[in-house]
């Protein structure tokens, strides 16, 4: 039997990798390039499975997926996919979480330094012809060294946060109220309450996934326990932070500045008000980024799929709760898969 898998859209120059797990299958691959509804309710009907990206797979989409069996997704969120819904269609829902772990953490540190440090306001003036000396940056830079990191969402990432922020000098708060005091301790860090780490922390930076508990984590109110001195750093989604709230903090003075990432609309505007906001570094969703990671994250999401086909459990399955829907949709014996 012929198996296919749909992928609703990627941006990467070759699918190899993928296509290297799943040729010796004779597994056909459906690369799609058009976002129309009515295009992919067809194709995603005829889909044994599905690899996503970007494109939203909602309710009434996964209604026209009579034949899928899993739907991976590209990353360690899973936010473009109703996993809901996937869940009562008896869908399993994959997503690679490790694939890229130190890369967005050395990307968070990264932003850190570079707003701490004001690099870009000594680059532009250099390149401005204008020689600034130190204490000419405003506002002055305070020691790094005993200053102290907030890590908000204390997983894979936040520890490798935690970690190069130890070689830093920083000290560490931990929120995430799915960890306990021993955990975030042997990552370095004490765990607080939320407001107890926005009020002590000289820098803030998120590592959580986007779900109806984190939208807009960090918005005006908790702008406003905020030091006057802080930093604010997101990797992770952007709708945790309410960015046009940020936006309106810096502008007003109000932080002192920010390092960001990811964004609640990609590509960000050119005319949002984050693109003048002072002191603050801004990158175009890249910190998963490397070579290595890149081939990691398609390998793994073609061989989450494969097991599929093979009817076993993907190894990250984000929706456990399926496995007795899926059973019984599928025909899984209760040893096809752990």
């Amino acid at each position: 039997m012929a198996f296919t898998v749909v992928i609703t859209d990627h941006d990467f120059p070759s699918l190899e990798p993928e296509e290297r797990v799943l040729r010796p299958m004779g597994i056909r691959l459906d690369v799609l390039t058009s976002r129309d509804r009515s295009t992919l309710r067809s194709a995603l009907g005829r889909a044994d499975a599905v690899i996503n990206q970007f494109v939203e797979i909602d309710a009434d989409l996964i209604g026209a997926m009579t034949r899928c069996l899993l739907i991976a997704r590209y990353g360690v969120g899973y936010d473009t996919v109703d996993v809901a819904a996937a869940t009562r269609a008896g869908i399993c829902v994959a997503n690679v979480p490790d694939y890229g772990t130190q890369e967005v953490a050395i990307h968070a540190v990264s932003l850190l330094l570079a707003v701490h440090r004001r690099l870009l306001q000594y680059d532009t003036a250099l390149r401005e012809g204008r020689w600034l000396k130190g204490p000419q940056i405003t506002p002055p830079i305070p020691r790094l060294k005993g200053l102290t990191l907030g890590i908000v969402g204390f997983g894979r990432i936040g520890r490798a946060v935690s970690e190069h922020a130890e070689s830093l000098g920083l000290h560490r708060l931990a929120f995430d109220p799915y960890i306990s005091r021993t955990a975030a301790s042997e990552g370095g860090a004490t765990l607080v309450d939320y407001q107890t780490l926005l009020r002590q922390s000289d820098f803030v930076t998120f590592h959580t996934p986007l779900s109806a508990e984190t939208r807009h984590l960090l918005g005006p109110s908790e702008i406003a326990l905020l030091k006057q001195s802080a930093v604010v750093i997101n990797t992770s989604r952007g709708a945790v932070v309410d960015t046009m709230a940020l936006a309106r903090a810096l502008h007003a003075g109000r932080l002192a500045g920010a390092g960001i990432d990811v964004f609640e609309q990609e590509p960000l505007r050119a005319n949002h008000p984050l693109m003048t906001a002072p002191n603050t570094v801004l990158t175009p969703h890249v910190a998963w980024y490397s070579e290595e990671a890149t081939l990691t994250l398609k390998r793994r999401v073609a061989e989450e799929v494969a097991r599929a086909i093979q009817g076993e459990w993907p190894r990250s399955l984000v929706n456990p709760e399926v496995k007795e829907a899926a059973r019984l949709r599928l025909g899984w014996k209760e040893g096809g898969g752990t």
